[in-house]
């Protein structure tokens, strides 16, 4: 691999053809359907750490998976190997699973009829001719930056990453279509100290196109001014107050939403949200978007997993729920159509209100802004809520003093229905995209 673009890098033309090969064997084999798809990635990752260079990493990555049906019997099988013997063999290995596991009335390709038509231009590929030693510059430059300040002791390192990989998918319904994306970033995490002790916190920015990068002095900055802001953190008394998700950490509360309204999770009847669709679960002014189709975002996508067509819809509207997140398999158990969402949601947008952060804390008074989030306790069953914070005391609608140690907790549902205001500040970084969140009321666990 050269110190840039990847001269090996294969077409898109050659991921299609061996994809193509792929379905021919298996319907050679007597399969009813098949699906397959193939990927190829390569990039380069870089880490400095006080000032020294840590880690250079060139990678490439390929697959290729292949599903097999032999009526309502599947197999699935995969291989690094994209030679014409390890096509085969993979080929036949899916048969011969297909050929020992149960029937499932529920399995099958996507319907015909659903599959795109269309592949979009989404301006996903913006290759960054950066060398090694170029990344290696920026990575430094981004910690000098953040350890220019005093108080900043150590540092977990600075990263310059950049990734460059093509998807293909085609089954025997006769789609055969693929996508190359970008995706590069940089992020840099450092370590303050005082007479109470050290704190760390961290910034980074991602993006399709190196360009639309933050620069990285400005991540270098941005990761001091954080770790700094938290020296001298205090703990809080138990009690229930108003608290402002951070907009980093509230995509978190609309993803345990998709989690409730995922397919799997309905059909096992395991979530809190099971038969809510038409009914309200959010004030009257939220509204939830997913927007498959915007140029150069991280979630973008013409199809999903299975080459069903996305498309831009609806899923809260004036704070009623107006549909699921389904695949083709999930949407069958379940007696429904496929919402385009095997694999997941493609940019989901959460409509922000008119307040900036500032705005929100002034409304919420005295409360707590909470900037991270720690351990994973949630129950998506019951909605059950608790997990470790930290963050911020707030009074008279001004930050006071950082703290830390503590445990908010609520159960999601109530919290949904009790979300006074999304704020502006909306964090594009993600495939999740809002604004800082408040929240009327919550239990805040601490000395």
């Amino acid at each position: 691999m050269s110190d840039k673009i990847d001269p090996d890098y294969p077409a898109q033309q050659e991921l299609e053809s061996l994809v193509a090969e792929a379905l021919k064997l298996a319907q050679k084999k007597g399969a009813t359907n098949a699906e397959a798809g193939m990927s190829f990635a390569s990039g380069l990752n870089v880490t400095v750490r006080m000032g020294e260079v840590e880690t250079l990493e060139y990678n490439r990555d390929r697959s290729l998976g292949v599903s097999v049906y032999l009526g309502q019997h599947k197999g699935s099988a995969s291989t690094s190997d994209w030679s014409a013997k390890a096509l085969e063999d993979t080929v036949e290995a899916a048969c011969a699973i297909a050929r020992h596991t149960g029937e499932d009335p529920y399995a099958g390709l996507a319907d015909e009829d659903r599959m795109a038509t269309e592949i979009l231009d989404l301006d996903l590929c913006h290759p960054w001719e950066i060398s090694a030693e170029q990344a290696i510059e920026q990575a430094k430059e981004c910690e000098d930056e953040a350890r220019a300040n005093e108080q900043i002791t150590n540092s977990e390192g600075a990263t310059v990453s950049t990734r460059m990989g093509t998807n293909v998918y085609g089954n025997t319904n006769g789609f055969l279509a693929g996508y190359t994306g970008t995706r590069h970033s940089m992020s840099c995490s450092v370590i303050a100290d005082d007479n109470a002790g050290m704190q760390r916190d961290y910034w980074y920015t991602i993006a399709r196109d190196a360009n639309d990068m933050e620069t990285a002095e400005a991540v270098g900055k941005k990761a001091a001014q954080r770790t700094m802001a938290r020296l001298n953190a205090r703990k809080l008394k138990t009690a229930t107050v108003p608290v402002v998700f951070q907009a980093e950490v509230a995509t978190g509360l609309f993803q345990h939403l998709i989690r409730a309204i995922s397919g799997g999770n309905l059909y096992r009847q395991s979530s809190f949200l099971l038969d809510y669709i038409g009914r309200k679960i959010f004030p009257d002014f939220m509204q939830i978007q997913e927007q498959p189709h915007l140029k150069k975002h991280l979630g973008s996508a013409s199809y999903d997993s299975e080459g069903v067509a996305t498309r831009q819809r609806s899923i809260v509207d004036d704070g009623v729920l107006q549909g699921y997140v389904l695949s083709s398999y999930s949407a069958r158990k379940l007696g429904m159509e496929t919402t385009g969402n095997a694999g997941g949601v493609h940019n989901l947008q959460v409509l922000p209100g008119e307040k900036d952060l500032h705005g929100l804390l002034a409304e919420m008074d005295n409360g707590l802004l909470v900037t991270e989030l720690m351990g994973q306790g949630i129950n998506i069953v019951t909605g059950d809520y608790s997990r470790g914070a930290a963050g911020f005391w707030v009074e008279n609608g001004e930050i006071q003093y950082p703290v830390e140690e503590i445990t908010i907790a609520g159960n999601l549902r109530d919290m949904f229905e009790h979300i006074v205001q999304v704020g502006t500040d909306v964090d594009m970084r993600g495939n999740v995209q809002t604004g800082s969140v408040l929240i009327e009321s919550m239990t805040l666990a601490g000395e």
